[in-house]
């Protein structure tokens, strides 16, 4: 298939054009880091599918900058929407979508979902690590033995990119529309983490701008036959200390 991927240079944006290149799809690569921003770069394109995973990601960053995410992550969506009518698309959403009151990152992917086609598919990412991440993200954080605090009331579903592509891989094969989380389906206790892995760190309550759980409902995907293959505790493990440079 010829492929438009928006945020081509992002985390999961770099790992899934590798993928989709192996898979002998013809990719078009659209990134605001190499010139392309999508506010208002050409989209004279002929595809067959979009996957937009283009925007601004981060409930903190949200609260200083509410403006720039709802320009990039809602009105820059509109404009892909709207050029694209009657072609497929898979845009990224959010776990936190489902309680948009908390921040505007969550309001900016709840009105994502809101203004998308009925033909597309919203994937609600859940908590994303892996080689890439982010390096202000928890778990480069415990591979780095660098957390500086946790929140004692948080729970979070973490999936690891190379099953975040494969549920992107099985929605792209199937006929779903609509709406459906992307994570394993259950939730790891922070402070439970922090004492397997012996990480002595600031202990704080978590503010009301952030979910306390994320926990994935997978049952759309298990429905689709997709499960996740990678165990965070193995990763964790396996990668403690490794030096990524």
């Amino acid at each position: 298939m010829n492929i438009l991927l928006t945020g081509s240079e992002g985390f999961i944006g770099k790992h899934l054009h590798k993928f989709l290149q192996k898979n002998n799809h013809k990719v078009i690569p659209i990134d605001k880091l190499s010139g392309n921003d999508l506010l208002n770069c050409d989209l004279k394109y002929d595809v067959d599918l979009i996957i937009h995973l283009a925007g601004l990601s981060g409930v903190r960053d949200s609260l200083d900058r509410p403006t720039e995410y709802w320009k990039e992550n809602v009105i820059a969506g509109q404009r892909l929407f709207d050029y694209f009518p009657t072609t497929r698309i898979l845009y990224a959403s959010s776990s936190t979508a489902i309680e948009p009151w908390r921040n505007p990152y969550a309001m900016s992917k709840c009105s994502l979902e809101r203004i998308a086609p009925e033909n597309s598919i919203g994937m609600r990412f859940t908590t994303v690590y892996g080689p890439g991440a982010r390096e202000h993200m928890l778990i480069p954080r415990i591979l780095r033995n660098d957390v500086p605090f946790v929140h004692t009331n948080h729970t979070r579903d973490f999936i690891h990119i190379d099953d975040i592509i494969s549920g992107i891989d099985t929605l792209m094969k199937s006929d779903f529309t609509g709406v459906t989380d992307i994570g394993i389906g259950k939730s790891y206790d922070l402070m439970e983490i922090m004492t397997y892995f012996g990480i002595d760190c600031e202990k704080r309550i978590g503010n009301e701008f952030e979910r306390e759980d994320n926990t994935a409902d997978t049952t759309i995907l298990k429905k689709l036959n997709w499960s996740t293959k990678v165990d965070l505790y193995n990763y964790i493990k396996e990668n403690k200390n490794v030096n990524w440079s």
